[in-house]
């Protein structure tokens, strides 16, 4: 799998989380071994989440060229629809060089679109032996994948936001605000010492003012992205100023030997930060 294909597969939590869920009710229901979401990209396609009841055979990452996947034809094909008893006897999909590869017989998959109506992929269901898909099965599978729009609905909303999950406000030549704000996790947490180490780099700053006004912390427990963010800021000749601790905070992390240890300045507000640096704000 390539970096790519893990950055977008990753990019699709909910959608992969609840199509793990579903996949086993939706392999009972229509009696087939393999059921999988797939997601369009530029020139192939991709399998997102997959269940394989006995044998796997589409593992996620699997990817194929569109122009030779079953899912063109299924995007392609009135009602956002295809199925056939089986892929090797059928006259368009036999000839398909997927189809050697697989082995497979009964498939059925149906167009997967966000809320607005775009292409985002597939869901599909296939087996080792020939299945008689029925209209009640067509319309059951449409309406997992109504279910499913709605996860992609919510996962490319987060995706958005991430571009904002990392203010960066650069304030003069050397001097740049990372303003922290809502809740960091494990994910964002990643993001926000990427991007500050990158800004740090191509922007050549030497002081990183690192504002908590706007944390969500509700622990009161410092977050390990600071510490490391520091500590690998500080080993890039970058020094980093602390701002807007707030009291309860600080109570609670009067005796947190690594914190006192770290190696960075703690001042009141960002004022305070610049005038440390050497600037101060002049009102007109």
């Amino acid at each position: 799998m390539t970096v790519n294909q893990k950055n977008m597969m990753s990019n699709y939590y909910s959608l992969k989380s609840v199509s793990q869920k579903m996949f086993k009710l939706i392999s009972k229901q229509l009696n087939v071994k393999t059921t999988y979401v797939t997601k369009r990209g530029e020139t192939a396609m991709t399998v997102l989440s997959s269940y394989n009841e006995e044998e796997e055979i589409i593992p996620e990452g699997y990817s194929v060229e569109y122009g030779g996947t079953y899912c063109r034809l299924i995007i392609m094909n009135e009602g956002d629809v295809m199925h056939t008893t089986n892929l090797m006897k059928d006259a368009i999909t036999r000839e398909l060089e997927v189809t050697g590869q697989l082995n497979v017989k009964g498939f059925l998959g149906v167009t997967l679109k966000d809320l607005n109506g775009n292409v985002f992929g597939t869901l599909c269901v296939m087996d080792r032996e020939e299945r008689n898909f029925s209209e009640e099965d067509i319309n059951y599978l449409k309406s997992i994948a109504d279910i499913l729009s709605h996860m992609i609905e919510l996962d490319q909303t987060k995706y958005n936001i991430g571009f904002l999950s990392v203010p960066i406000i650069p304030i003069t030549n050397g001097i740049s605000i990372l303003s922290l704000q809502g809740i960091v996790d494990d994910k964002r947490s990643e993001q926000i010492i990427r991007e500050v180490l990158q800004a740090a780099a191509e922007h050549e700053i030497s002081y990183f003012i690192i504002d908590l006004s706007k944390l969500l912390n509700e622990r009161n427990e410092f977050p390990d992205v600071l510490f490391h963010m520091t500590e690998a800021l500080n080993l890039m000749g970058v020094d980093t100023i602390i701002t807007a601790v707030t009291p309860e905070f600080a109570k609670e992390q009067v005796n947190n030997r690594d914190l006192n240890n770290l190696n960075t300045k703690f001042v009141n507000d960002i004022e305070s930060a610049l005038e440390y640096i050497g600037y101060s704000l002049v009102e007109k």
